[in-house]
């Protein structure tokens, strides 16, 4: 899967008709709310954690920050308090449902 990015708006995202991130943020905050979409793993955040350095982890791509963020209810910041509960999702369902 290639990585999109929130920073540009992509065709790949939606065939062509140019889903932003607000719009794939939202699909992916609803898809939680509704249980429509698996929460792999839940972390807890410790001094320093970013969520670039735990998508690299996670995923292998620190550019999907922005799902660690909006699967989590977290703002646009990197740097995340101590404590903060942060949702890994399965970034298949997360394709499929902007797509």
């Amino acid at each position: 899967m290639e990585t999109f990015s929130r920073y540009i708006r992509d065709p790949r995202l939606n065939r062509n008709s140019f889903l932003g991130t607000a719009s794939a943020t939202a699909k992916i905050r609803e898809a939680l709310r509704f249980g429509n979409l698996a929460v792999l793993d839940v972390l807890v955040t410790v001094d320093l954690d970013r969520l670039d350095n735990l998508a690299g982890t996670v995923y292998g791509d620190s550019r999907l920050w922005w799902v660690l963020a909006a699967s989590s209810d977290v703002g646009w910041g990197m740097q995340v308090p101590p404590g903060t509960l942060i949702r890994i999702v399965d970034l298949g369902q997360v394709e499929e449902l902007i797509t």
